[in-house]
């Protein structure tokens, strides 16, 4: 492997690296001459023993000046590899041709035997010692493997490049803890051959037959470039094992051609999901966003740090983050000023969107063209027992960004929603379902305005995996509400790429929704997520029910089966058929919602004034009911229908006067 310059300590070891090459020049010359005439000293010509110094001193001048020239001496011999050992063959080649030439214009007679042993001999002398440090270290490193304690017995998933490269590491490197045992390849061609000295024993199908047979206690995927689709079925057999089951990511982590195993990390959960990453319309969200003051609240958050990542991509004019946590604001800035440095304008304030005074002034300061609002409370159960501050922060909070957006010429608003808005059963799904009809009685402001409803995120602040990876960690036991539950589950990444592409595409009032795909178990993930990290559910880590949390419904609504919705150019999203909501309405609501936070009524009175407002607000319990006897085959009379005609008529629009002279910026703000 070549260094790009040789540090001043090890300037030392190039007089030392040419003594030693002269020498061995003069003693494979010899050889040569030697070998030629049946070693017999005095069958050698006087005329060869003559020009035999002057040959030796040009071969030697030559090789000197072409290795130093093709930074031979600037090689680490201890970790080349077959790249350097072909750089090195052609030095060698260079060097010898070089002196040969010169020899012959001097008139320097050899026997053209002698000249070919010269070249074959000093080729395995000069790339040979070269060679010889880093076989000594393989050598070593596999006699000490041999000799210490087995440790893992490794199956490796994938011959090709990386395979390839991995499997070298693993069986040659002393600091592997582990021993690689077998190989996994798709690939008939490949079947029943060795890598490394590794047997190649078959493909998928064979992976339960072969962890048995070789006793595997962990699994790596080594196949960075396949599909979704192969990725999650081959793992999905790797879960049926008992084996910790690793991963080797993309293959943008393969540096130089080099793979190495801290790259190989333990399965996320979501290589198990197989979703088909969603696919933007790139040049729709350049357009969009390119050239554009671009405000983003709660940008410290899961989501609003992923949608600055995003942003930071499509060269906006200036990227401000508005958060009140300054640690995640801070993280999040840091983060991209290292990755674009002055490239980007970026600008980070910290405030809360329950401030309005503290709003309009950020509005009128940077007049954001486009606002993506992602601040606000979203934990169901805390929500349950603080539900005046999820008003405040919520309702009050979006309300303020709103009408601050309208009074600044605000060109888009897209606004985080939640599937808990779909017929809510907590509070704070009723407050993102009462922050959605604010948006949509706003269809006739000269600011856009959408919403975006997406499910549980992995990953994410508060999300279910990282408490059970958590729990794994610490021996568990891993908690889960009910056995029965399912939810639908994204990517942080595809939730933010989905918001950008529904700012792109939004008209007024719209409410984009995601396809999810198929609903996945808790039950199940918890399993999973106990298998991949080599343990066993219910014997290594127990799985423990505690029942459901105030507000948390069994079966989450499947989005798909919203009535009447819209396709848009994109297959996985779709749009809410609109409504229209009364703005008049919306101001007694609020005035009402302020009133009521304003005389610290008990939470219960506000959880029965809110399902007034929401009339898709149902209590859980009776969700919950009904769910688990449709789900025993009873019949049940659904009620979903008729709550949003009833919520359709109570905010119907209605003639108003001019809308800014309602308001007269004194709606209450609480």
């Amino acid at each position: 492997m070549l260094t790009s310059n040789t540090s001043k300590q090890n300037l030392w070891k190039i007089p030392l690296i040419a003594i030693v090459d002269t020498c061995l020049i003069f003693l494979t010359t010899g050889i040569a001459l030697l070998v030629r005439f049946d070693f017999s000293m005095s069958k050698i010509p006087r005329e060869y023993m003559e020009a035999f110094l002057p040959v030796v001193g040009i071969m030697c001048l030559a090789t000197i000046v072409v290795f130093w020239f093709r930074r031979m001496y600037h090689y680490i011999w201890r970790s080349v590899n077959a790249a350097d050992v072909l750089g090195m063959t052609l030095s060698s080649i260079l060097a010898f041709c070089a002196g040969a030439v010169i020899c012959v214009l001097l008139q320097l007679r050899m026997p053209l035997s002698v000249w070919f042993l010269m070249f074959v001999f000093q080729f395995c002398a000069l790339v040979g010692c070269r060679c010889a440090l880093r076989m000594i270290t393989v050598i070593r490193g596999t006699l000490l493997k041999m000799s210490e304690e087995e440790g893992h017995r490794i199956m490796l998933i994938g011959a090709g490049v990386a395979g390839q490269m991995l499997a070298q590491e693993i069986t040659t490197s002393q600091y592997v803890d582990g021993t690689l045992c077998c190989i996994i390849d798709d690939n008939p061609a490949k079947q029943g051959k060795f890598l490394h000295g590794v047997p190649i024993v078959g493909g998928r199908n064979d992976i339960l037959k072969a962890v048995e047979r070789y006793r595997i206690t962990q699994i790596i995927f080594a196949i960075p470039s396949a599909p979704a689709k192969t990725k999650t079925e081959i793992l999905e057999l790797c879960k049926k094992t008992s084996c910790r089951v690793r991963v080797l990511p993309g293959l943008y982590q393969l540096v130089n051609g080099q793979v190495s195993l801290s790259q190989v990390q333990d399965v996320a959960i979501e290589d198990l999901l197989g979703r088909t990453p969603v696919e933007l319309d790139t040049e729709a969200i350049s357009k969009f966003l390119t050239g554009k003051v671009v405000l983003v609240t709660g940008g410290g958050g899961s989501i609003g740090s992923e949608l600055c990542r995003q942003i930071a991509r499509h060269n906006p004019r200036k990227l401000i983050i508005l958060d009140i946590y300054e640690n995640n604001a801070y993280d999040i800035q840091q983060e991209l000023l290292r990755k674009y440095g002055n490239a980007l304008n970026l600008r980070v304030e910290i405030a809360s969107v329950r401030e309005k005074e503290r709003i309009y002034q950020l509005f009128d300061y940077y007049r954001p063209q486009v606002v993506f609002h992602a601040a606000a409370h979203k934990h169901v159960p805390l929500m349950e027992e603080c539900p005046t501050e999820a008003v405040k922060n919520n309702i009050f909070g979006t309300y303020h960004v709103v009408r601050a957006a309208e009074k600044y010429c605000t060109e888009k608003f897209v606004m985080i929603s939640s599937d808990k808005a779909v017929n809510p059963t907590n509070f704070m799904g009723a407050t993102k379902r009462f922050c959605e009809m604010i948006l949509q009685s706003r269809q006739n402001s000269k600011t856009q305005f959408c919403a975006v409803r997406f499910g549980n995120v992995l990953g994410s602040n508060g999300s279910v995996v990282p408490l059970f990876q958590k729990q794994i960690q610490e021996g568990g036991p891993v908690t889960i509400t009910d056995r029965r539950i399912i939810r639908y589950f994204m990517t942080i990444s595809e939730a933010a790429a989905l918001v950008m592409e529904a700012g792109a595409i939004a008209k007024p009032g719209q409410i984009m929704v995601l396809d999810m795909g198929e609903p996945v178990r808790i039950l199940t993930l918890a399993e999973n997520l106990i298998r991949l990290s080599g343990l066993e559910p219910y014997r290594d880590i127990e799985i423990k029910e505690i029942g459901l949390r105030p507000g948390e419904k069994l079966y989450e609504e499947l989005l798909m089966k919203s009535e009447h919705l819209q396709k848009t150019d994109n297959a996985k999203i779709f749009i809410e058929e609109q409504r229209s909501i009364s703005r008049a309405k919306i101001m007694e609501a609020l005035e009402a919602l302020s009133d009521a936070i304003e005389d610290t009524r008990s939470k219960e009175q506000l959880i029965r004034f809110m399902q007034r407002l929401v009339p898709t607000y149902c209590d859980p319990d009776e969700v919950n009911r009904r769910a688990v006897e449709q789900s025993l085959g009873h019949k049940v009379t659904a009620n979903t229908c008729a709550l949003k005609e009833k919520e359709t008529k109570l905010w119907a629009e209605k003639p108003t006067p001019d809308t800014d002279e309602l308001e007269q910026e004194q709606t209450p703000v609480s």
